[in-house]
């Protein structure tokens, strides 16, 4: 119990230490890196114990709070910085990049990708998904889940076969300028996950998307 208050009081002391502004809120922030190096070394600290004998717990816990705090710092940092190229290659596209832990979600409009009712990339998009494709080349240890969406006008059929063409669409174009095939996996949900009222314009307008899930790989 000693042992693991201590660690505890360690992680909140680093998690206060690590905070730097975000250079595109202007929020400070914890690094994804020192989140995940924190969260590792826990996790490690607590394999640790449970795989050594009770005369060796201090040191198994330290032993695996060390090699945690690596694996999860490393994959904090690869997915930090390639969250940074991201941003810079989608400045100014309408893409919207968000971050959640480890993983990186890219929201791509449609007023960026596709035509009313239809599921062929318009020529803003192919453009777009060509920087991504770079970043995507550049740090292949994620796998992408693709998702289409749209809003609830028009049939429940038509919009779940449009979602799904539309991801698909995304996903070929990737594939196609050197994304590897076997790191992509599509899905069509069509009006089921709103991101706003589908009572507004500009709410239809936010849920007629495609999202791009960027997901760490061991």
């Amino acid at each position: 119990m000693k042992l693991r208050t201590t660690a505890a009081m360690l992680c909140v002391a680093m998690l206060a230490g690590c905070a730097t502004t975000d250079p595109y809120t202007g929020e400070q922030k914890t690094s994804n890196t020192t989140k995940g190096a924190v969260g590792g070394a826990l996790a490690g600290a607590v394999i640790g114990m449970a795989t050594s004998s009770k005369s060796d717990r201090g040191k198994g816990a330290l032993i695996g709070a060390v090699a945690g705090g690596a694996i999860g710092g490393g994959v904090g940092n690869y997915m930090d910085k390639q969250e940074t190229e991201l941003r810079n290659k989608l400045a100014g596209t309408g893409v919207s990049v968000k971050r959640t832990g480890d993983n990186i979600q890219l929201v791509l409009p449609n007023t960026l990708t596709f035509a009313s009712g239809q599921s062929d990339l318009q020529y803003a998009a192919v453009n777009t998904l060509s920087g991504v494709a770079m970043v995507l080349a550049e740090y292949d240890k994620t796998r992408l889940e693709i998702s289409g969406h749209t809003d609830s006008t028009g049939g429940a059929d038509l919009n779940q076969r449009l979602s799904i063409a539309r991801a698909e669409s995304v996903a070929a174009e990737l594939t196609r300028q050197g994304v590897a095939s076997y790191r992509v996996s599509t899905a069509g949900y069509g009006p089921l996950r709103p991101v706003a009222t589908n009572d507004t314009t500009a709410g239809r307008a936010a849920n007629r998307r495609v999202e791009i899930l960027l997901i760490p790989t061991p």
